[in-house]
């Protein structure tokens, strides 16, 4: 049987039952918070919180999220295995890569390759173990690659970061999911680099944020690609409404797409990111607007519940399947 591996470590996929693709428990800028802790306040308070959030996640019929915070999102493993152990009933699948939209993180910039082509890339050997051996000491080992291209494109740190998360998969067979801004057709880029020049297979490629796009020739050129695209922001409304995320899930389901998309809402417990004011504008405090809101919606207009089952049960069931070598 295949296995992929939580916070509370290995379990079966096919016990992954409901998963919700891409929810965040915390997004933090580590250094500020380590610095200016009143921009944190009480560590009980924010992780009793966490665990009450998750809590009514799995109460409403979820068993896993997937939470894709790396390096540059201030992931902190420990913190999440404290939340995890008071959750069981909930898997949160934890993972390992980099997260920039320009440079690497300054941690990089005079290691590896970048200094002499003769040079392994370190990141590489960091990914590795984080799926191999575990994050940071705790044994908890990372059950997915994250890495993002977004607005400016391929820049050189992004595309060193994109094939490092590349390789890692090559030699794990860890799948991936990669930040994308649809509005520049950026999954062409992920598509050209891991796919075309890689060999690597895009069912085990999540083009995050798909959803921020209403252009379904766009989305069903990478659906047809074999990417399974993110639907994953809703409740996110500052540049979309909710009507057009919603609408173009059923445009796609319509042209039999149900297969290649998967479900989430990007949510989080506390995000230092965001400026206060625009925080109701963002689901930090909800992981239930797909359950409340988007799926009845989309049974309203038309999608069916195996089509559902589909982007929520089958498709990220299948995303972790595939043997490693």
């Amino acid at each position: 049987m295949s296995q992929v591996e939580t916070a509370r470590g290995a379990v079966e996929t096919a016990a992954l039952g409901r998963t919700l693709m891409h929810e965040h428990v915390f997004v933090l800028t580590s250094d500020v918070q380590n610095n200016f802790p009143a921009e944190w306040g009480s560590e009980d308070d924010r992780v009793a919180d966490a665990v009450a959030r998750l809590r009514e996640v799995a109460a409403a019929g979820y068993s896993t999220i997937v939470d894709p915070t790396v390096l540059g999102l201030g992931r902190y493993i420990p913190r999440i295995a404290t939340i995890a152990e008071q959750v069981p009933e909930l898997n949160i699948v934890v993972a390992t890569g980099a997260y920039t939209y320009t440079d690497a993180p300054f941690f990089f910039a005079h290691r590896g390759p970048v200094m002499s082509p003769d040079l392994p890339e370190p990141m590489v050997a960091m990914f590795t173990a984080d799926i191999e051996v575990g994050i940071g000491g705790t044994g908890i080992k990372a059950g997915l690659l994250k890495c993002a291209i977004d607005a400016p494109g391929l820049t050189p740190g992004v595309e060193r970061i994109l094939r490092a998360v590349g390789a890692t998969h090559l030699q794990t067979g860890t799948p991936i999911t990669v930040h994308t801004h649809p509005g520049s057709q950026s999954g062409l880029v992920v598509k050209k680099i891991l796919v075309d020049e890689l060999g690597i297979d895009p069912g085990r490629v999540v083009l995050g944020h798909s959803g921020d796009s209403t252009d379904a020739d766009h989305l069903t050129e990478l659906a047809e690609a074999g990417f399974l695209l993110g639907m994953d922001r809703f409740g996110i409304n500052l540049e979309t409404t909710f009507e057009a995320r919603a609408d173009i899930v059923v445009e796609l389901c319509r042209r039999g797409y149900a297969e290649r998309m998967v479900l989430s809402h990007d949510a989080a417990c506390y995000i230092d990111w965001v400026d206060p004011q625009l925080m109701p504008l963002l689901p930090q405090w909800n992981y239930l607007h797909i359950e409340n809101d988007v799926l009845p919606y989309l049974r309203s207009h038309g999608v069916t519940e195996e089509q559902i089952t589909a982007m929520l049960v089958d498709n990220p069931r299948r995303y972790f399947e595939a043997a490693r070598p």
